[in-house]
């Protein structure tokens, strides 16, 4: 009996985003756009996972206008996006209000087919974003997120995917993103599935630990009716199994998929000459890849890592981390690691590994999953871990979303003026700091296409030029700032920024000297730059806090890299300024790491004398961010 297997192609998506931090521009997509239409695929996956937040944040791009775009030129093949259930495309979740109104947009835009997932196959989770879905007449792809533990058992991803059909599901997605899936479970599972339900089985596997061809094979035999594979110079490692390797292993079977292996290789070509233009490495399967079944990291949480802990100059330490991961996920219930738990469990890990005790720091993002806001865990959270976590706090019972109110209508007052469409409110909605920094660039004209500059190679860390410039920034000829620093000594003058070449420098009375990266583009930081106009001069009664020599002065340092944030948002009051008595457990600042936001607590009880770092810009691994005095 003849069973054709469809494909769907991922490359434009989690082809890219696996392998090359997301970075594809649209104008690397649009000229293979229309010849991808052509090859006979049952979907394109184009749009969601990080792609939305890369394009605001690192490729000076509207999400939304690449989804517009890529319609214009995609006329026949069905368009299909990734959404993360309630969190839609951030890393918590949203009011229901501005869920509807997202997908409806999305849908207007030219989206035939949303897959829905939770990280923790809470169900509660996709059933609103699976109502409006359907009823703004697209394709409801719900989804069952495969992992391994004692509680994820063959009996549980049936049960929620009867539950998933019942809700009214028009197909059902098995997505095995860590590469966990062994062929001949694969098998079993798909068999299982297809004797209970009565729509279609699609299969989704990473290339990772090395079994997903094996695994797509047996699940073609158990008649499993799609599975996801990615152009082969997008594939292999973190990615998909490649589009020819399975259409060639089915060929002349009664799975042959019909696809023309003439003109998949000829779409390969215009991908790998991209490839080669942009510097960017092949997929390839490490060591610590195949480790997955140890550590059970996905492969794009395994390059996160990598990038993460290059930075911090601890990469070294990589294998502790990835024997934290399984103690922290056991510890916490056992989340699947997929977005938003991999980076809840991911993070906590490298914060245990880098501050040398357990649970020293805890990010808001493991609080709040430990309090119930992400949905119910698997499995019991470690009892000594939740009394650690919630203090005197209680877990949260309900869907999480029945504790947000409605929020589009504050969100649209905040933005306007700035925002010029209901796609940039809901842009904002998603991601206020990054998009309203977009919007004010776009309104300087200084938006748009910048592939050249905006791709960074597999492994680099996503702000990898700032982080240059930062280092640069350190760099700056003290000896150079000798007459300035003896002037201030002579003055009332207390201190004198500077800002030029992309770096601002500030000089304190006492001979202090900092330098910080600002928004615009730096390439070496001048020697000559004391003498760039103009020059910001604070007298005594206009200037800061001016730290004098104290023995009782403590520092906080940042714990990780990331973006330091004064307040939780951007237009709320600071957690702390120079001056306030803050306490042990305070709330100082948020660094944004790793796709969290992580709160800085004090540990001392004291004054806030000094705050080292700017909002918005990068901070380094152990840099200083405040000083206290103690008390």
């Amino acid at each position: 009996m003849s069973h054709r297997l469809k494909i769907t192609d991922t490359t434009l998506r989690d082809g890219h985003q696996s392998l090359w931090a997301t970075r594809m521009a649209t104008e690397d997509m649009l000229p293979i756009a229309e010849r991808l239409d052509q090859m006979g695929y049952h979907s394109l996956e184009v749009w969601g996972g990080a792609t939305f937040d890369v394009c605001l944040r690192f490729l000076n791009e509207d999400p939304w206008e690449r989804l517009r775009l890529i319609r214009k030129h995609v006329k026949t093949t069905p368009l299909q996006m990734l959404l993360r259930g309630q969190s839609l495309l951030g890393y918590s979740h949203y009011p229901d209000d501005i869920l509807e109104a997202f997908i409806n947009k999305v849908v207007e835009n030219g989206m035939d087919i949303i897959r829905i997932f939770d990280a923790l196959n809470d169900i509660r989770n996709m059933e609103k974003a699976m109502q409006v879905t359907k009823k703004a007449g697209a394709h409801v792809q719900a989804t069952v997120v495969y992992t391994v533990s004692p509680v994820h058992t063959t009996e549980h991803y049936l049960e929620t995917a009867l539950r998933l059909e019942d809700l009214g599901a028009d197909s059902i997605c098995i997505k095995d993103m860590a590469g966990l899936l062994a062929p001949f479970k694969s098998y079993d599972l798909v068999k299982l599935l297809k004797a209970h339900l009565n729509i279609p089985i699609q299969l989704h596997c990473h290339y990772i630990g090395g079994m997903a061809v094996g695994a797509y094979l047996k699940a073609a035999e158990a008649g499993v009716d799609v599975v996801d594979t990615a152009s082969v110079p997008m594939a292999f490692g973190a990615s998909q199994p490649p589009v020819e390797t399975v259409v060639r292993a089915l060929k002349g079977t009664p799975y042959d998929t019909g696809l023309s292996l003439k003109s998949l290789f000829e779409v390969a070509q215009y991908f790998e000459d991209l490839r080669r233009e942009l510097g960017q490495q092949r997929g390839v399967t490490r060591i610590s890849d195949m480790r997955v079944f140890e550590h059970q990291v996905p492969g794009g949480m395994i390059s996160n890592l990598v990038s993460q802990l290059e930075e911090q100059k601890a990469l070294d330490r990589l294998d502790e981390v990835l024997e934290e991961i399984p103690k922290v996920r056991e510890e916490l219930g056992y989340p699947p690691l997929v977005t938003p738990t991999s980076q809840i469990v991911g993070t906590q890990a490298v914060l245990n590994v880098l501050t040398g005790q357990r649970y020293k720091l805890i990010p808001g993002e493991v609080k709040l999953y430990v309090q119930g806001y992400y949905g119910q865990p698997p499995a019991t959270i470690d009892p000594s871990i939740s009394r650690k976590v919630l203090g005197d706090k209680e877990m949260i019972t309900c869907r999480p979303a029945d504790l947000l109110e409605p929020k589009l209508d504050k969100l649209r007052d905040e933005i306007k003026g700035v925002a010029i469409s209901q796609e940039d409110v809901l842009s904002y909605a998603m991601f206020p700091q990054v998009a309203r920094k977009f919007f004010e660039a776009r309104k300087r004209g200084e938006t748009g296409p910048h592939r050249k500059d905006a791709s960074v190679k597999p492994g680099a860390p996503a702000d990898a030029n700032v982080t240059k410039r930062t280092k640069e920034a350190k760099n700056v000829n003290l000896n150079e700032l000798r007459e300035l620093i003896k002037v201030l000594d002579q003055t009332d003058i207390t201190e004198i920024d500077l800002e030029s070449d992309g770096v601002k420098v500030s000089i304190r009375k006492g001979g202090k000297v900092s330098a910080t990266v600002t928004s615009a583009p730096a390439s070496t930081v001048a020697a000559e730059a004391p003498q760039a106009a103009p020059a910001k001069v604070e007298t005594p009664a206009a200037s800061a806090s001016v730290a004098a020599p104290d023995s009782d002065l403590i520092p906080v340092t940042a714990p990780m890299v990331g973006t330091f944030y004064q307040a939780p948002a951007p237009d709320a009051d600071p957690f702390v300024k120079i001056g306030d008595t803050v306490k042990v457990g305070q709330a100082l600042c948020i660094i944004e790491a790793m796709k969290l936001m992580n709160e800085i607590e004090a540990e001392i009880t004291g004054e806030v004398v000094e705050i080292l770092a700017e909002n918005g810009q990068p901070v380094e691994y152990g840099q200083k961010l405040f000083l206290i005095r103690k008390k």
